[in-house]
């Protein structure tokens, strides 16, 4: 069994996190980011219930968790839902 290193990353408006982790090379996606400990830093997002349909990336593009290898030094990105885009922000923005 090998290991590589990965980086586990995710953020809220208030708080961003980014755990770096040693994990054997034959870990899914998710098994990587339930082993990371981020659910713990973030207990009201219900990180620890992140499953196939969840928004997830590799340095900006999104994946298909069930099919993706994990490769040394890929950065894992959990992504949340909007409430709104950034257009309508800027919309809101100008009434």
């Amino acid at each position: 069994m090998n290991w590589i290193n990965i980086e586990v990353a995710y953020a809220t408006p208030d708080k961003q996190i980014i755990i770096p982790t040693s994990i054997p090379d034959d870990l899914s996606v998710l098994e990587a980011i339930v082993l990371s400990g981020i659910t713990v830093h973030f207990p009201e997002d219900k990180l620890d219930q992140i499953d196939a349909n969840s928004q997830i990336g590799i340095f900006g593009k999104k994946i298909n968790v069930i099919t993706y290898r994990l490769r040394d030094r890929d950065r894992i990105e959990i992504y949340r839902l909007l409430n709104k885009t950034p257009n309508q922000k800027r919309l809101d923005r100008i009434k």
